[in-house]
This record gives structure tokens, C-alpha cells and sequence, in this order.
């Protein structure tokens, strides 16, 4: 991180190349994870951002602490 940088509010926790690009992605703040697929790296790709949902429709929540240092 570079000096006087603010840290992310986003976590990548998993990331698949192919087809496209796929990750989930951890809100630091509300724990909320998110799926963000790319059909292409850099400009001019499709993409999207979506909140991972549990089978009840509630959002999957992975508690921020698990992220921080020891």
C-alpha cells in the first residue's frame, strides 16, 4: 500500500480466470460479499457486481475481523 493510502474498503477473497474473470469480493465495512464478473480485461468489457445471496435471499455476511491482523 502506498504511503499516506487510505486501506481498501474491498477484500478479494477468490478470483477465476476463465471464462472471463470472476471474484468475490468483501465490503470491510458490512461484511457483505459481492460477486464481479468481467468478460475483459481492461476497457470496453461487459462486467457486473452483484451481492452473493444465501439460498433464503439474505446476503452472505463474512465477519470483517476474519480480514484484520492478529
Amino acid at each position: 500500500m502506498a504511503r499516506n493510502q487510505a486501506p481498501s474498503r474491498f477484500v478479494e477473497v477468490y478470483t477465476q480466470k476463465a471464462p472471463g474473470i470472476n471474484k468475490i469480493l468483501v465490503d470491510m465495512v458490512t461484511g457483505v460479499n459481492y460477486f464481479w464478473h468481467s468478460e475483459a480485461d481492461g476497457y470496453g468489457g461487459a462486467a457486473g457486481l452483484t451481492p452473493l445471496l444465501n439460498p433464503d435471499g439474505s446476503p452472505v455476511v463474512t465477519p470483517p475481523e476474519m480480514f484484520m491482523p492478529r
